[in-house]
């Protein structure tokens, strides 16, 4: 009897589909239970490989900087927290709790997809403008500035928070009129408003190392963002001519009390003169008696109450101090590792505001570590600018470490081999 073509048929098909899902389940059981160690590498590359996760690099260099900042930071503040305070950890459990918040901050933004703060740049840079005006109807602190906002634990320093208005702004004004920045109504115009306006509010506190630092990140925007050279020196010689008007008219008393003794704090011209000069002197006696090795890790002698407050603006004269030329030289190598990494991967942003808004974070790292190194070795008069990741304080490590967040977001999608 000839065999029936229809069921042949039939039970070809039906073997070869039980064939197919024999082939599936195996392949779903080896990828469940057999390659174990694979999926786990698969999982991990989300989190650090670019273009999927975090820049492993990226981060290990900013941890490792903050170690060392809080190692340096406690080392500084023991003396000074003991004379002042009755607790030698008072800074350092201060300064734990300000990382503990700032990592979960970091973590939280590195999460972020950070295109979205280009449509909500101009808020920001709003409440910038709000901070700024309510720090000027509270009272004045420690001698008559108003700087801070108090918020419980620890206070909000409105400058910190213009910082990144200014960075994010000109990275979204820049990025949506790129084509138009070689204009000058589309680069100065909007440069001279916004930058005049928070100076001014600044001017009021005062706190002209924060009208400097702003400035600086406001130029460094536009001329990435596009802005032609010729106005930047157009702009310097008319910044230049407002300085020494308001120079001559007095309305720098402040600023020029604290130029008072710049460059003379080891000579000795009168009584006065030497009180003024008191921290910055002590604070080359720091620099000056690390050498070359420095005296060792918690040795110094300068932050027993000669060096004032070692734990904030003159932490770095204590590192050098304690490590030497060596060990200092050292650190700043490791600053310029992550802002060299910092640009490297927002120029590999796949997008114009990414590309700016990184370097701009990045840059601002770097500016304040050169002007902060500048102004202990009295280079620059003494404006009371930190250091980044070192110095003591809440606003502002808080702010750096959300700001290092949005760069590690910039780094999810960066166009760079993974490292």
């Amino acid at each position: 009897m000839a065999p029936n073509r229809k069921l042949l048929y039939k039970a070809d098909v039906n073997r070869m589909y039980d064939d197919r899902y024999q082939a599936s389940q195996a392949e779903k059981k080896e990828r469940l239970f057999i390659r174990p160690s694979r999926q786990r590498k698969m999982k991990n590359a989300k989190w650090f490989a670019v273009g999927m996760g975090i820049d492993l690099p990226f981060c290990i260099i900013l941890l490792i900087l903050l170690t060392i900042g809080t190692i340096m930071m406690f080392s500084a503040s023991y003396a000074f927290a003991y004379y002042t305070q009755g607790d030698s950890y008072y800074y350092l459990i201060r300064q734990l709790i300000f990382i503990a918040i700032g990592i979960v901050v970091m973590g939280a933004a590195s999460f972020f997809n950070y295109n979205k703060l280009h449509k909500v740049a101009p808020l920001v840079l709003v409440f910038a403008y709000v901070c700024l005006l309510i720090v000027l109807v509270l009272p004045a602190g420690e001698g008559g500035v108003k700087r801070w906002i108090p918020l419980g634990m620890f206070n909000i320093q409105p400058s910190e928070i213009a910082k990144l208005a200014i960075i994010l702004f000109f990275a979204h004004w820049a990025s949506k009129y790129y084509d138009k920045m070689r204009l000058a109504k589309f680069s100065v115009l909007p440069g001279v408003v916004i930058f005049g306006s928070i100076a001014m509010l600044l001017f009021l506190e005062p706190h002209y190392s924060g009208i400097v630092i702003i400035g600086m990140l406001t130029v460094l925007m536009l001329y990435i963002g596009g802005m032609k050279t010729k106005y930047l020196l157009i702009g310097g010689i008319i910044l230049i001519g407002v300085v020494l008007m308001l120079a001559v008219t007095g309305g720098l008393s402040y600023a020029m009390s604290r130029m008072d003794g710049w460059g003379q704090a080891l000579e000795y011209t009168s009584e006065e003169m030497w009180q003024t000069t008191w921290q910055t002197r002590n604070s080359l006696y720091a620099i000056g008696s690390g050498g070359l090795w420095g005296l060792g890790l918690g040795q110094s002698r300068q932050k027993y109450l000669y060096l004032p407050e070692p734990q904030n603006d003159f932490i770095f004269a204590i590192v050098v101090e304690e490590l030497g030329l060596i060990g200092a030289t050292i650190i700043l190598l490791i600053f310029a590792l992550l802002i060299w990494r910092g640009i490297t991967l927002s120029l590999r942003a796949k997008d114009k505001f990414g590309k700016l808004l990184g370097i701009g974070l990045t840059s601002q790292i770097g500016i304040q570590v050169v002007l902060n190194i500048l102004v202990i070795t009295d280079w620059l008069p003494n404006t009371g600018i930190s250091l980044p990741f070192f110095s003591y304080g809440g606003s502002s490590l808080i702010m750096l470490l959300g700001q290092m967040g949005i760069v590690l977001s910039i780094s999810r999608t960066a166009n760079i081999e993974r490292q």
